[in-house]
């Protein structure tokens, strides 16, 4: 059955997300906030700075005006950085009645509250209830599902019924969907995995091989899992697509913008240049700021976030931060 969808935020991922759900033959509307950007969809329905070489659907209806756009469509689909994502719910807020569902494709932790992007939604949105809430994360870079390369991610939610009607809404031929009860699981995973993504880039950077990216990534997901459990997520969850799967895809791919920004760190440019250069959002890197205060407010052990933080924050010197790692204190290799 056709849905009436909206999603909110035309960046890569918005734009790939919509055309995947309107070949699904859904009735989607894309929001572009933006002025400018607006004009340049809707004049040439594509926007090669964000997603190169990929047209909108001429049957998707593109907006500027955020009331047309929620009083049209029964799910939200939200597609915004996570830093922006609290003045998007805000302005929801004055509009949203209680039939609406979200769906939410950012993956970080709001710096200041800590809140993952489920929390945002549910504490601004006052007709948002927690069954109304499912986070779609995993292995997929926009890039990739815009040319409808095989990917698989995971639904969560509290809601199993809402999960399985993602499933059913999002899923194709090339886009598989599996479902979770662990939102927070899932929504952990797709957040810290950008700060190792970011470790990992600095290696690239620096020169070093497969074997640091491998203990990187093996060790990264030990603090992730960590973190994760300390907040109520279960273990198990870490072990699939939105922990270990997308965690080695960002942390090896040529799509990933928090894997770039770290390879420019690593070869000795600063964050600032860097960041000015870019036009899409590496979340890796406000997020590193909230996994610290996290990590320090629950007292979870995450050494790598913690030198990802002093090498983007405090100047320290990249091979000083890898050393300062290797020599650590010896340790049993324990998963519990």
């Amino acid at each position: 059955m056709a849905e009436k969808i909206a999603v909110l935020g035309a960046g890569s991922w918005g734009i790939a997300i919509s055309n995947l759900l309107e070949s699904n033959g859904h009735d989607v509307i894309l929001w572009e906030f933006n002025p400018v950007d607006y004009k340049t969809l809707l004049s040439q329905r594509r926007h090669d700075r964000k997603l190169p070489g990929i047209r909108i659907a001429d049957q998707i209806k593109i907006s500027n005006h955020l009331p047309e756009v929620v009083e049209e469509s029964h799910y939200l689909v939200l597609a915004v950085p996570v830093q922006t994502m609290r003045q998007v719910c805000v302005a929801l807020n004055d509009i949203v009645t209680g039939d609406k569902l979200f769906v939410n494709l950012a993956k970080g932790i709001e710096i200041g509250s800590l809140q993952r992007v489920s929390q945002i939604i549910r504490s601004v949105i006052e007709a948002a209830e927690e069954t109304d809430i499912a986070v779609l994360s995993g292995p997929s870079h926009a890039e990739e599902v815009a040319r409808n390369l095989p990917t698989s991610v995971v639904a969560a939610s509290v809601n199993q019924r809402l999960a399985s009607e993602i499933q059913k809404i999002f899923s194709n031929r090339y886009f598989r969907v599996y479902r979770s009860a662990d939102i927070v699981g899932v929504e952990i995973g797709g957040a810290l995995k950008n700060v190792i993504a970011i470790a990992s880039g600095i290696t690239q950077g620096l020169g070093f091989g497969d074997n640091t990216t491998g203990a990187l990534i093996t060790r990264g997901l030990a603090e992730i899992t960590r973190m994760g459990v300390r907040l109520g997520a279960d273990p198990l969850t870490f072990s699939g697509l939105s922990g270990i799967g997308d965690l080695v895809t960002t942390c090896i791919s040529q799509h990933s913008r928090n894997r770039y920004v770290g390879e420019r760190i690593g070869k000795g440019e600063r964050l600032r240049e860097i960041l000015s250069g870019m036009v899409m959002v590496a979340e890796g890197v406000d997020t590193c700021r909230s996994a610290k205060a996290l990590a320090e407010k629950y007292d979870v052990e995450m050494p790598i976030t913690g030198e990802v933080y002093k090498v983007l924050f405090e100047d320290k010197p990249p091979i000083k931060a890898l050393g300062d790692l290797m020599t650590r204190s010896l340790k049993e290799e324990v998963w519990n």
